[in-house]
């Protein structure tokens, strides 16, 4: 038979379709093949009832899945290959079969090989072959115009997601793995001697601490890199969660008469997409992932709040399916097993429910130090290694164990200095990383508390209504402490406990969002000369048992492609250019005389200098920012205020070489050598006599002095505070320079460094004169308010008499107004000579109007009466709370 089959067969985006006009080569047996084929793929099912085609019957819906035609660059259809067939647009019958496994080759080149989509396309590829080998073997098309032509290799599948990616979904999914173990430990999985195996271990660190305390302190010391490994929140469940679960793995457990698991088809909700016609009539869908997620995240009060959700998933499958049909029979059955263990758990005491080691649940928080301690607060826990540097964590679990003591385990977050980066790695100021530590604690452990925000919200405002002196962090990635790397947090909620994911807190947002700044690795400084990029990973410095590392290092190994390069710290201003030599005056000692040669050489040697003084060692800025003398605000390094009104508190530690010769929060000019060189010696020749500072220069800021929190300073020795100059509530001060290099100055025996007398006497004179201009203008501001008010208050008061004395004036002119009138009419009504009786009857009128207006106020006596006798005067805590409302 003739073959209209193209010259090549390779994945071109081409239709292959004959030439405009060409006449079509197949033939009637052929069309009436094609219309067959078609028809029984369409019908085509597996063993249990279950149609492959479903998702191919359609083409993609763009809006639902816009990428698809990104990568698929020819989609098509069953629907598209039914009308070519009905309007017979086809020239060949290979034409046909290329249409036909493009099908199965979209789907395979689009989806994953785990994914239902993959699966099918499989099985419609099978079904189609089958189909074209009996219209050969009924003689209608040859074997070869039947081949399915090559379309292109199927790529590879990945075999891992991305690691920032993965870590997401290992947050998300910990809590689901422990539980599917615990499902396979209840099914009947016996040996081969029939006895039930048990391996559900200890799960807290807590437990694991007891466990391995009997295996001795040295061997612990060999292994100090054990403490690096990921973990997980304890399971603290309260007895209406064990029952909840108990539910839940007896639904599990049932098979049907094909020895599959009933629960397989009520694990998901279908897909709305795949099946737009579930989702038209079952209006609440339901499965038990969505039950397993709201398990975790507590949003069921009681166990027949669960059982709602349970019934709906059960009668959604009963409504969409056929009588006849085994997801249909699987639901009546497991709705029926549901019912029975949900009365069993129920009738059960909650004694019947203690975790193991006896931890009893305190969901509601724990009270201690007059505070209430809940899941998702931000919190500082005690650091053994540096009691100034406390550890950053959120609370995922609190309980009591059996002793009575009460214990909270918290997720820990580490500085930039506990992690192993790369040494040309920047963060953010008051920057933390996301750990896997989750780690137990006593409650006695916890310091204080604060705060961390996404690094999405961080530059927009802060919480509203969160204390001013308590520390607020910003965290962007989380650290694998395994391979040393920081990943990118792609979804904040994934980092949360499960409680408070769905809970967001109102924001005090700023003016405009805040330019986020930069700063170096604060141990850049570790890096030795002799590293290279192939040497393997430096490991950090651990110190005391359950607490983070004491430092961690940096190292030159090649930059992660993923990782973007670091970024420059922000710049200050640039310097103006110096001024053009002016030519030496007779005051100005002469360029030959102090041996510089002509100057007019010298600047176009070397770069223009931003200050007057030599460029000293480079400093690393975040010192700078943790010394500020701004007013306080949440980006203060402290824990507590100091006296002297700072909030800020030393972090220079034995780490951190500082260079004497300039206070910490002095500015730094840009060095015009790479950061982390070693910096070169200032040039040998100096500005002349008669150079000002450039523009940008900025003098340095006048020295502060600075307090350690209470409970760092009171870790001080008492013996050694006293060799150092203290204020008074003995706490030690700390100043950002050192003293002035003043050849007069003299240090008496006995007596500790600090002011002079003149400087304290000019500062507390300063600090009088200011308090006295406030309060003189709190004092003038009071009495031009009270002015103020009193001038309104006569200004409305003599207005309300003036109203009054007009309403006066104009009710008697209506009177006599009225009067004439009356009077008139009577006139013309009654004549001149009925003088007498018109007399009379004003007389009368006079009498009638002051009787109404003796029972007018006769009756407003009386109202005022009654109501000053219903308002009586009623005390209690209820009614002041009600007349301040």
């Amino acid at each position: 038979m003739a073959s209209g089959r193209a010259e090549s067969d390779t994945p071109m985006p081409t239709t292959e379709t004959a030439p405009d006009g060409a006449t079509s080569t197949v033939t009637d047996e052929e069309w009436k093949g094609m219309a067959d084929v078609l028809t029984n793929v369409y019908a085509h099912r597996v063993e249990d009832g279950y149609d492959p085609t479903k998702l191919f019957q359609r083409k993609v819906n763009k809006r639902a899945l816009p990428d698809y035609y990104e990568v698929i660059k020819e989609p098509m259809a069953l629907s598209e290959i039914k009308k070519k067939v009905a309007q017979q647009e086809y020239k060949s019958f290979p034409e046909f079969v290329r249409d036909f496994a493009l099908i199965p080759h979209n789907a395979q080149v689009y989806n994953r090989q785990d994914s239902q989509a993959y699966v099918d396309a499989l099985e419609v590829k099978r079904a189609l072959e089958q189909e074209l080998q009996k219209l050969v073997d009924a003689k209608i098309v040859s074997a070869d115009v039947t081949k399915l032509p090559y379309l292109g290799e199927i790529p590879e599948q990945d075999p891992l997601l991305p690691e920032e990616e993965e870590e997401e979904e290992e947050e998300d999914d910990e809590e689901d793995v422990d539980e599917e173990l615990e499902e396979v430990d209840v099914e009947d999985e016996d040996d081969d001697d029939g006895k039930r195996r048990k391996r559900r271990g200890p799960r807290s660190t807590a437990a694991i601490m007891k466990r391995e305390a009997g295996r001795g302190k040295d061997d612990a010391k060999e292994d100090p890199e054990s403490r690096k490994k990921r973990g997980r929140p304890p399971r603290v469940d309260t007895p209406m969660e064990a029952r909840i679960k108990a539910i839940m793995k007896a639904i599990r457990k049932p098979r049907n008469s094909q020895n599959k698991l009933m629960v397989s088809a009520f694990e998901r909700i279908p897909d709305k997409a795949a099946m737009p016609e579930y989702h038209a009539e079952i209006k609440s869908p339901m499965a038990m992932d969505v039950l397993k997620r709201k398990l975790k995240r507590k949003k069921y009060h009681s166990v027949d709040h669960f059982m709602q959700d349970v019934e709906l998933m059960f009668e959604n499958a009963k409504q969409y399916n056929e009588e006849d049909s085994q997801i249909y029979k699987d639901a009546v059955h497991l709705q029926k097993e549901s019912r029975k263990v949900a009365e069993q758990e129920k009738a059960k005491d909650d004694s019947e429910f203690v975790m193991e080691e006896g931890r009893i649940p305190m969901p509601n928080g724990i009270l201690h130090n007059g505070e209430l301690w809940k899941v998702g607060d931000w919190v500082h826990i005690q650091n053994a290694n540096d009691l100034t540097k406390p550890i950053v964590a959120q609370i995922y679990r609190t309980w009591q164990d059996a002793e009575g003591s009460k214990w909270v385990n918290a997720c820990w977050y580490y500085r930039p200095e506990q992690t192993v980066h790369r040494f040309d790695r920047h963060f953010l100021e008051n920057e933390v990383v996301k750990t896997g530590q989750y780690r137990d604690h006593p409650i006695d452990e916890v310091v204080d508390r604060c705060f961390v925000m996404f690094v999405t919200r961080y530059n927009k405002g802060r919480p509203r209504d969160f204390p001013t002196d308590k520390e607020i962090y910003v965290c962007e990635a989380r650290y694998n402490e395994e391979n040393h790397k920081l990943n990118k947090i792609k979804t904040w909620a994934s980092c949360l406990p499960d409680e408070v994911r769905d809970k967001d807190y109102v924001m005090d947002l700023f003016d405009a969002p805040r330019k986020l700044k930069k700063i170096p690795s604060p141990i850049a400084y570790l890096l030795k000369d002799e590293q290279k990029e192939i040497d393997d990973l430096p490991k950090p410095e651990w110190g005391a048992e359950n607490a983070p590392p004491k430092i961690g290092a940096v190292h030159r190994r090649p930059r992660d492609p993923r990782d973007s390069p670091p970024p420059e710290p922000t710049p200050s201003p640039p310097p103006q250019p110096p001024p053009a030599p002016v030519m030496p005056t007779p005051s100005i000692p002469t360029p030959q005389i102090n041996g510089y040669g002509d100057t007019r050489q010298h600047y176009p040697l070397v770069a223009p200098s931003p200050s007057p003084m030599p460029a000293p060692t480079p400093q690393l800025p975040h010192m700078a920012s943790a010394y500020g003398v701004a007013a306080p605000t949440y980006h203060t390094h402290s824990q507590s205020p100091a006296p002297h009104s700072y909030q800020a508190a030393p972090q220079s530690t034995g780490y951190q070489a500082i260079t004497p010769s300039l206070p910490l929060s002095t500015p730094q000019p840009p060095a015009a050598i790479p950061q982390y060189a070693t910096p070169r010696a200032p040039p040998s020749y100096q500005q002349p006599a008669m150079q000002q500072p450039p523009g940008g220069y900025r003098a340095p800021q006048p020295v502060e002095v600075y307090v350690l929190p209470d409970h760092a300073n009171a870790s001080i020795p008492v013996d050694v505070r006293e060799q150092f100059q203290r204020d008074e509530q003995g706490r030690v001060l700390f100043f950002t320079a050192p003293p002035a290099n003043d050849s007069g100055f003299v240090k008496e025996e006995g007596q500790a460094l600090g002011h002079s007398a003149r400087y304290l006497a000019m500062r507390a004179k300063r600090d009088g004169q200011r308090a006295a201009k406030r309060k003189a203008d709190e004092a003038g501001a009071t009495e031009r308010e009270e002015a103020a008010k009193k001038r309104r208050e006569e200004a409305e008061e003599k207005l309300k008499k003036d109203v009054a004395a007009l309403g006066a004036k104009a009710i008697d002119a209506l009177g006599d107004q009225l009067a004439l009138a009356t009077k008139s009419e009577l006139r013309a009504l009654l004549g001149n000579e009925k003088a007498g009786a018109l007399a009379k009857s004003l007389d009368r009128l006079v009498e009638v109007q002051g009787e109404a207006v003796s029972k007018r106020l006769a009756r407003e006596a009386k109202v005022e009466q009654q109501k000053a006798a219903s308002q009586k005067r009623i005390t209690g805590m209820s009614v002041r709370l009600e007349e301040k409302m």
